[in-house]
């Protein structure tokens, strides 16, 4: 069956688009009205940081259990169906977050949301990865991942528009992806996928992952290279208010640094699609941001020793930059499997490595406990260079996919 090949303005990228909207609006989202919701639940003092760790680990938990299953519902009922499903599900929960009347409630939902939200880029990437040609898969990212500057200022506007109405938030966010459903519809399935879909070879099959020595390294190393990301994420720009408190920074807003660091961060996004695109290699496209994101780490720290507002947010936004890989290490990971498998990792992926923040913040609160670093500021920087050294390794040692044929699948 021949694949008819779509352009970088086809509905699929457009949808594909939209759907990475509301991704960062609902990934920014919780982090920019932690503190207002909290504070409106009866949560104050330390009980907010350690609540909004603990929160932050449910929904990537949810995220974590969420790209795999939709990831194997990717591969055996076809992209579509994880696109409409995953979306249904999160609005459902994004809408009823709104309505919490306890932490509990609070916690129960946001990994409720993660579930559902977490078939959402995964599903699009690799239906654009299979219905374009590969010459313009790179590009097709990148402008996806411009959409994600409307989603970034989106979340923050109508925070501060709303004056701080976290509810408010939450509906609009659900009433988003409710009309995100009504494109869905139109959207075509995957011609690669429809080739494989009624023969007998095992469709998304996670057990052919995890027996084969070659491919579970292969698909772990695309986990791995993920992680900086999200150490940046969930620890550094997260808890930047807290860390500005520890370097005698005053007079600064963290939602506003969130804001700034995911508009950086979509920027980066683009930014890696077409370097990428433009020397023709994945590997050393992400080799360049890590380096940029190491850069900025380094000054980030340099911050204890004085610094002001103005300095934190500009060393936000670089993080935010040199971060900016999420759209072509999804890709990547999209272009490592064959077509029966492909879903199931390049959904998966992005989400476990969300799921891996859980386990980064543990180590970090392990070693800034009495029985470790017994500082807030060492221990994230001694998690950070961890961190960072894993994603370069994973980098080197995984195989480079720019202009890959996609058209084969995993025997």
């Amino acid at each position: 069956m021949q694949q008819k090949e779509y352009g970088i303005f086809s509905l699929p990228v457009i949808v594909g688009a939209l759907g990475f909207f509301v991704d960062i609006y609902d990934l920014l989202l919780f982090s920019i009205v932690r503190k207002s919701s909290y504070t409106s639940l009866g949560v104050s003092g330390e009980a907010m940081k350690t609540l909004g760790e603990n929160t932050l680990s449910w929904q990537m938990l949810g995220l974590t259990i969420g790209g795999i299953f939709w990831g194997i519902i990717g591969d055996k009922k076809g992209r579509k169906q994880v696109l409409f499903a995953s979306i249904l599900i999160y609005s459902l929960a994004t809408i009823a977050n709104g309505l919490v009347q306890n932490v509990s409630q609070y916690m129960l939902l946001r990994f409720i949301a993660g579930i559902g939200l977490a078939g959402e880029l995964g599903a699009s990437i690799t239906l654009v990865s299979e219905m374009l040609p590969k010459q313009k898969r790179g590009i097709a990212a990148a402008l996806i991942a411009t959409s994600g500057v409307m989603g970034t200022i989106a979340a923050y506007f109508v925070h501060y528009l709303s004056n701080e109405n976290w509810r408010l938030c939450y509906f609009i966010g659900g009433g988003m992806g409710f009309a995100l459903l009504f494109l869905r519809v139109s959207v075509f399935e995957s011609g690669l996928y429809k080739n494989v879909k009624n023969t007998t070879i095992p469709l998304g099959s996670f057990t052919m992952i995890l027996k084969s020595r070659e491919r579970f390294f292969r698909y772990f190393r695309c986990i791995l290279i993920g992680l900086p990301v999200w150490y940046i994420i969930g620890i550094l720009i997260s808890f930047s208010d807290e860390f500005a408190r520890q370097f005698g920074i005053g007079n600064f807003d963290q939602p506003k640094a969130l804001m700034l660091q995911y508009v950086a961060l979509v920027f980066g996004d683009m930014g890696a699609g077409f370097f990428s695109n433009y020397i023709k290699s994945r590997k050393k496209a992400l080799l360049v941001f890590y380096g940029i994101l190491t850069f900025f780490f380094i000054l980030f720290f340099a911050l204890k020793g004085g610094g002001n507002a103005f300095n934190m947010y500009s060393i936000c936004m670089g993080l935010g930059f040199g971060s900016g890989v999420s759209v072509l290490y999804i890709t990547m990971s999209a272009e490592q499997f064959g077509t029966n498998l492909r879903a199931t990792a390049a959904i998966s992926v992005p989400n476990l490595v969300r799921g891996f923040l859980p386990l980064i913040l543990i180590f970090f609160q392990l070693l800034r406990s009495g029985y470790a670093l017994n500082s807030y500021v060492t221990a994230a920087w001694v998690t950070g260079i961890v961190v960072i050294v894993i994603g370069f390794i994973a980098v080197l040692y995984t195989k480079e996919t720019f202009g890959r044929d996609l058209n084969f699948i995993e025997e």
